[in-house]
């Protein structure tokens, strides 16, 4: 059962950047379209990003267009989060899965969610 495992969140003032990580714990990625969504306390879960499996189409959230890169390394198997200009609102824990949609669409994760990683934006 691949397991995704989110890392490099962490405190960062506004406008300042941070680069998450996804590495596929107990599998692979292989062939599937990835994606990066973001939880505050007691708010649903939000898409970000998604990525194909080829990488060569991406896909944003309009919160987040123009400042947010996400991008992967399949012979690493990791995808990653490149956060740009930020903002006190991206605070939250940020979380990636498989085959992803934007909000406003069902979606089942094919993989239980990892833990998370956090980032925290400081005005």
């Amino acid at each position: 059962q691949v397991q995704p495992v989110e890392s490099g969140g962490g405190l960062v003032q506004a406008g300042g950047s941070v680069r998450l990580s996804c590495a596929a714990s107990g599998g692979t990625f292989s062939g599937y379209a990835m994606g990066w969504f973001r939880q505050v306390p007691g708010k649903e879960r939000e898409f970000v990003a998604a990525i194909t499996w080829s990488g060569d189409s991406t896909y944003y959230a309009d919160s987040v267009k123009g400042r947010f890169t996400i991008s992967r390394d399949n012979a690493k198997n990791t995808v990653y989060l490149q956060m740009n200009s930020l903002k006190p609102e991206d605070t939250a824990v940020y979380y990636c899965n498989a085959d992803p949609k934007p909000d406003g669409y069902y979606y089942s994760p094919p993989f239980d969610w990892g833990q998370g990683t956090l980032v925290t934006v400081s005005s």
